[in-house]
């Protein structure tokens, strides 16, 4: 309005209107050029007050390997440093338990038993309209780049990634924007990914990891202290150190990155972020739906031209609750972008923040070869988890875990009985709830579901996931199966939201019996075969499989005839259950029709429910079929590969991954 004034001055300024007409077009004409590059000179500075956004994300790793969440025998200076001049978070939760769900509800910024991906690499269909977070970045004016991990768990992950990134590959990053424009720049690090914390074979390990750091990076066999839940062994504290060499390794990586922001002379105007996907990549951390698999080390750093942002100040550590669906609302919001409707989360910077919840909900579902359903809540301290498919242990036969020598330890132990009580019962079933107390039992060894004096606490937890449960409609609760079949006309994000199609809440009380063992529940599970539900009579029948076999043989004759009903998953749980009990040969029948069946999510099902059996040897040769036939998914053929592991049949090593 100022320059418009100035105008109006010269155009009335006496003996020039009048006199001069030329030169006063002139005048005009440089006044239009003046305020054009005005304009354009406030677009870019407006640009460039904008901060640029740094993601450093690795693979597997919780915050208690990490030095400046008090491990004094962690060698990770670069992250410690963020900390120490930024924001370090105790409280940030992934939402799934391993890296594939997490990264869906990532780059979604919405739950995954919302959009039913909930399991590893099942890439269903999500709505059109849900985009790839960093979509909107773009059309806020960002570069935004991805180097390089996807794993977004949807079915059409090209387009979805295309999309969504300026480039994702692992030469993009902000050294391809456009001068001046702001980036969005992500960066994952995998040395600290499973395959070598402990998957990978220990040379290989040792070529990949131990060799690429100095005689000062190396972290000692016997130089930290190890978990309770693991028998201190030096076998097992030989493996145990790759975790921290693992990370040592990827926080030199992370040097190495900030180094090259340094250089580009980006370090003070750049917001970093640094995070893991998911808890350590461990027996009983990664694909466990405990605490331990699921918080993850967060921390932010700002330059000082934008501390401002921080509502938490710098130099602090905060308790803020936090979960992955927060990440796509909190980055829209720093670009000054409109958050989607349809994303759950909620910001906690920018000019969107709000206040955080009290509680947080998550889930844990199939992790290759192991189902599970667990879905667990928490406000930070009391951590809360309910178990709906409890017969399977901690330690569930997952593949990828069996392959590693730490787990075949841990085996080798359990069956020599040199474990103490809590080792133990990492290979029992699990009871339907787990309560921990963080702050006083950070190792989560202490169950409290059972004490008197956490009752309270219990029954508040237990309500708050109902309640979500219910709201929410937890895709989750179908067999995976069943979702792969919907998929084919409707995305699970909107057939639950169909009662008719899915009711609910009848599903959800047949499914919230299981795992509890008394007369009453037992006698309600039983009603509820005959349901005319399917999903109904396979949660009724699930929780019988949860039952203990003595309880459940006065009601055999009720549980045969359902080895004939129309729905495979009920007539296969209720297969494994009559099998379990008596070795009854239709039972038997029964699953290996299904074992060697055409449909890969039945067989894996069948498989899956004789790795817990007594009486597997009868199924011996229907299995080492199973694993042959074409077409079968890499989660059925490394079910048939734990099966026969288990029986001394094939190697528990890479070269029988699957």
């Amino acid at each position: 309005m100022r320059k418009l004034n100035i105008l109006k001055r010269i155009n009335h300024r006496p003996g020039v209107c009048e006199h001069t007409p030329g030169k006063i077009q002139h005048v005009k004409y440089l006044y239009l050029c003046f305020l054009f590059l005005y304009l354009l000179q406030g677009i870019t500075v407006h640009a460039q007050q904008r901060p640029h956004i740094l993601w450093i994300t690795i693979e597997d790793t919780s915050p208690e390997f990490i030095g400046c969440y008090g491990n004094r025998a962690a060698h990770t200076p670069n992250i410690d440093r963020l900390a120490k001049e930024g924001v370090r978070f105790s409280n940030v939760f992934s939402t799934g338990t391993v890296c594939s769900p997490s990264r869906t509800a990532i780059i979604t910024g919405v739950k995954t038993y919302c959009t039913g991906t909930g399991h590893h690499r099942s890439a269903f269909p999500v709505p059109v309209f849900m985009k790839g977070f960093p979509y909107y970045l773009q059309q806020a004016g960002y570069y935004t780049s991805n180097s390089a991990k996807t794993d977004y768990n949807v079915s059409n992950e090209t387009a979805y990634t295309q999309e969504a990134w300026n480039e994702s590959s692992v030469k993009a990053g902000w050294w391809n924007r456009k001068p001046g424009q702001p980036f969005f720049a992500v960066f994952n690090f995998n040395a600290s990914h499973q395959s070598n914390t402990m998957t990978n074979p220990y040379a290989q390990y040792k070529k990949a990891i131990w060799a690429n750091l100095s005689a000062d990076e190396r972290i000692a066999d016997d130089a930290f202290e190890m978990p309770p839940f693991y028998h201190n062994s030096p076998e097992m504290r030989k493996e145990m150190a790759r975790v921290y060499n693992s990370l040592s390794l990827t926080d030199k990586r992370i040097g190495e990155l900030l180094d090259r922001l340094k250089k580009d002379h980006l370090m003070d105007s750049t917001i970093i972020i640094f995070y893991g996907d998911h808890g350590e990549g461990i027996p009983r951390g990664k694909t466990n739906g405990i605490s331990f698999g699921f918080r993850v080390p967060f921390v932010i750093w700002f330059p000082e031209m934008y501390k401002h942002l921080s509502p938490w100040g710098t130099d602090v550590v905060t308790d803020e609750l936090i979960d992955f669906t927060d990440l796509a609302p909190t980055m829209i919001s720093l670009a000054g972008g409109v958050k989607p409707a349809y994303m759950s989360g909620r910001a906690f910077m920018g000019t969107a923040r709000r206040k955080a919840p009290e509680y947080l909900v998550l889930s844990s579902d199939r992790s290759d070869n192991g189902p599970d359903l667990v879905r667990a809540v928490t406000d930070g301290r009391y951590f809360y988890a309910r178990n709906f498919m409890p017969w399977m242990p901690q330690l569930r036969y997952i593949r990828y875990m069996e392959i590693g020598t730490i787990k075949q330890l841990m085996r080798s132990d359990w069956e020599k009985g040199a474990l103490d009580p809590l080792q133990q019962s990492l290979f029992e079933p699990r009871p339907a709830e787990f309560l921990f107390d963080t702050k006083t039992d950070p190792w989560e060894t202490r169950d409290l579901s059972g004490a008197e004096n956490e009752q309270r606490v219990l029954r508040k937890m237990r309500g708050r996931l109902e309640k979500e449960m219910l709201s929410e409609k937890d895709i989750m609760l179908l067999p995976e199966g069943e979702l792969d079949t919907l998929s084919t006309h409707i995305t699970p994000y909107a057939y639950r939201l169909n009662e008719k199609a899915y009711p609910f809440h009848q599903i959800y009380a047949a499914a919230s019996l299981s795992g509890f063992r008394t007369p009453e529940t037992l006698k309600k599970q039983l009603a509820l075969l005959k349901d005319p539900d399917k999903i109904v009579r396979y949660w009724a029948v699930t929780g019988l499989r949860a039952q203990k076999g003595a309880a459940l043989k006065p009601y055999r004759s009720r549980l045969l005839p359902l080895l004939k009903d129309a729905y495979p998953p009920v007539a296969i749980t209720a297969a494994a259950i009559c099998y379990e009990l008596d070795q009854d040969p239709r039972a038997k029948d029964c699953l290996t029709y299904h074992i060697l069946g055409k449909n890969q999510y039945w067989a894996l099902m069948s498989v899956n429910f004789l790795l817990y059996s007594h009486y597997k040897k009868p199924f011996i040769e229907p299995v080492q079929q199973c694993r042959g036939l074409e077409g079968r998914s890499y989660a059925a053929k490394a079910a048939c590969m734990d099966f026969l592991g288990s029986l001394g049949l094939v190697l528990n090593d890479m070269d029988h991954r699957q």
